[in-house]
């Protein structure tokens, strides 16, 4: 098996009970620093005799043709310019027969999901958080840095790169935030928003939101107005999870994929 861009591993190694028990698997990222994560991560599990990790760019996987019987990714294709040349390369290092399975989301459906205290806010509020993100995602589409909803079009690149038998399925799994906030899942998301909220942080950085904002064919007149809109109602947010009274699903959208190259 092969994980493309895998980061420290976390994909591999969720996938790896799915696996023969003798299955070998590479993983491979551009970012030195996640290898040796990665690295340290199966060697404190003691699996590095199945599992190894190196450097290298997905557009140019160092290995030969046919090389792997299954070749994965996760949220991948929304940091690159070109996903189906990703992809393309992909099918090239999987032998005939092989699976090519991938995991992509739609983020910017997230837009549309309502908490407890943004449940009956006013339409256009409503619909300029929508249109921020997605014109924020077509101006990172635009600075060839990936878009963040290309898992809408994944299963047609796959069909494209010569997949066969290609399904698609939707996560079925949210990440709900609710009262008394006492998970380790909703703590860490406690913590994350506090931390966004002091660095005035969003999807993105402010200065990268305008980035994207301006290359997506927004006006800057109008950036600081949707900003706000974004990431205003911090005292709201702060109260309702005081009283114990904010609740979030946690819904989004993500797709997997799945093709096999064709045999012979």
């Amino acid at each position: 098996m092969l994980d493309v861009g895998c980061g420290v591993g976390h994909w591999t190694q969720v996938l790896a009970p799915a696996l023969p028990a003798d299955a070998q698997v590479i993983g491979v990222d551009r970012d030195p620093l996640w290898i040796d994560k990665a690295t340290e991560r199966v060697a404190a599990r003691a699996m590095a005799h199945r599992f190894q990790y190196r450097v290298s760019d997905a557009q140019t996987l160092p290995f030969p043709d046919s090389s792997f019987d299954l070749v994965t990714f996760q949220t991948l294709l929304i940091h690159v310019a070109d996903p189906g040349a990703v992809i393309a390369e992909m099918t090239r290092v999987t032998r005939p027969g092989g699976l090519v399975l991938v995991s992509e989301p739609n983020n910017v459906a997230t837009s549309l999901v309502r908490h407890s205290i943004s449940f009956n806010d006013p339409v256009e509020e409503i619909l300029a958080g929508v249109q921020l993100q997605l014109t924020c995602e077509r101006g990172k589409a635009a600075l060839g840095e990936g878009n963040n909803s290309v898992g809408d079009v994944v299963p047609g690149l796959f069909v494209a790169s010569g997949l066969t038998d290609v399904v698609v399925y939707l996560n079925d799994k949210t990440n709900p935030f609710l009262p008394p906030y006492s998970t380790p899942e909703q703590r860490a998301l406690l913590v994350e928003r506090q931390d966004f909220e002091a660095r005035d942080f969003w999807i993105w950085s402010r200065e990268d939101t305008r980035r994207y904002f301006l290359a997506g064919g927004g006006v800057e007149a109008r950036f600081d107005a949707l900003w706000a809109s974004v990431t205003g109602g911090v005292e709201r947010w702060e109260k309702a999870v005081a009283d114990r009274t904010y609740s979030h699903p946690g819904a989004a959208i993500n797709y997997l994929v799945a093709g096999r190259k064709a045999a012979g």
